[in-house]
């Protein structure tokens, strides 16, 4: 585990490939694999934060985003302007874990 408690990010990522059965491949297809599985991820919760937005926050969002803002400063934009963020996050990872398995 890390200094904070949290498990370090070797830890996620080998629970992660055991949890969707990916330990027989080699290293560099598990590492292909969870770089494609993040984006998708990634663009999931995009979208579902753009939707939970106001046209308002939509548009400093967009403003964030275009002028590279870091991902950090995003973060707190979004957990500040969408109820439950974190649960919806969750949501969204536990989904495609879901779908992952199924597959």
């Amino acid at each position: 585990m890390g200094n904070n408690g949290q498990p370090n990010q070797d830890e996620a990522r080998n629970a992660l490939i055991e949890e969707l059965g990916l330990s027989e491949l080699s290293k560099d297809k598990q590492d292909e694999l969870l770089i494609k599985m993040t984006e998708v991820v990634l663009r999931r919760i995009f979208s579902e934060s753009l939707a939970k937005l106001s046209e308002g926050d939509k548009e400093e969002y967009m403003k964030m985003i275009d002028a590279e803002e870091g991902p950090d400063k995003i973060e707190i934009f979004l957990r500040e302007k969408i109820a439950d963020y974190d649960g919806m996050v969750r949501s969204i990872i536990d989904e495609f874990k879901t779908e992952m398995k199924k597959a």
